[in-house]
C-alpha cells in the first residue's frame, strides 16, 4: 500500500495536511510538485482536473483525493495513529469542522487574496484588496479571539483538526494583520502552535522557500523566528 502526498513546502493549505501527517504518524510519502513546469503541471492536472494542491494518491483504495480537510478525514480514518484529529462523537465531530471552515474560509482566504493582489503587481488594486482583506481578517480574530478565552484548543480538549486548519492561515495572515497584541488570547494560542512539534517540523522543512513568500518583510518577528529556530 502507498500513501502519497503531491505538496509544496512554502504552500499554507499543504501546511494543514502535513501538520496532521506529523501529528498522527500516517505512512504517507511526500512528493514535491514543481507547478512553475510545464510537464508536472500537466501531470498534475490530470491527476486532478482543477490543479490545486494537495492532493493524496491512495493506492490502495484508488482513490485521488483533493482538499486538504477531505484528505485529513481519509487518513483520519484509516490511519488515525495515536492521536486522532477529530473525536468520536458526532455532534463534537461537527464542532471540529465548523472551526476548520472558518480558519479556511475567513482567514486563509483574506489572506490568500491579499497575497494574490500583490503578486499581480498593480499597487492600487493590492491597497485595495488588503484593505478588504484586513476588515476580513479582524472579523474573523474577534470570532477566534472570544472563542479561546476560556479554551486550549479551537475544538475540544485535545489537538485537532480545527487547529490543524488554523496554524498555517495564522502564520500567514500574521503579515497581512497582526493579531498578537490587539487578540491576546489569540497570540497565545498561536504561541501554544508554535510549540507543537509537528508544527515545528512543517515550518522548519518550509525555511528553504520561505524567501518566496510575498510578504515575508511583513512577518511578525515571532513568526519569522518559528521558521529560523
Amino acid at each position: 500500500m502507498s500513501l502519497v502526498l503531491h505538496y509544496h513546502p512554502l504552500s499554507s493549505f499543504c501546511h494543514k495536511v502535513l501538520i496532521a501527517i506529523y501529528e498522527t504518524g500516517a505512512p504517507v510519502r511526500l512528493r514535491h510538485l514543481d507547478l512553475q513546469d510545464a510537464g508536472e503541471r500537466d501531470a498534475h492536472r490530470a491527476r486532478w482536473p482543477l490543479g490545486k494542491m494537495p492532493v493524496l494518491e491512495d493506492e490502495a483504495s484508488g482513490r485521488v483525493l483533493p482538499e486538504t480537510s477531505i484528505i485529513i478525514e481519509h487518513l483520519q480514518q484509516r490511519h488515525p495513529g495515536p492521536r486522532p484529529l477529530l473525536p468520536a462523537d458526532p455532534e463534537a465531530q461537527l464542532d471540529v469542522r465548523l472551526w476548520d471552515r472558518l480558519s479556511d474560509h475567513y482567514v486563509m482566504f483574506p489572506l490568500q487574496a491579499a497575497v494574490a493582489a500583490v503578486i499581480a503587481g498593480d499597487a492600487a488594486q493590492a491597497a485595495k484588496a488588503e484593505a478588504v482583506s484586513v476588515a476580513q481578517l479582524e472579523l474573523a480574530y474577534g470570532v477566534l479571539e472570544q472563542r479561546l478565552r476560556d479554551r486550549t484548543w479551537l475544538a475540544g480538549e485535545d489537538f485537532s483538526l480545527a487547529d490543524c486548519a488554523a496554524a498555517p492561515a495564522l502564520f500567514y495572515a500574521g503579515a497581512v494583520r497582526p493579531f498578537a497584541q490587539d487578540f491576546p488570547a489569540l497570540g497565545a494560542y498561536f504561541a501554544r502552535l508554535l510549540e507543537r512539534p509537528s508544527v515545528q517540523r512543517v515550518l522548519r522543512e518550509a525555511q528553504p522557500w520561505i524567501r518566496y513568500f510575498p510578504l515575508l518583510d511583513r512577518l511578525p518577528a515571532a513568526h519569522r523566528a518559528a521558521v529560523e529556530r
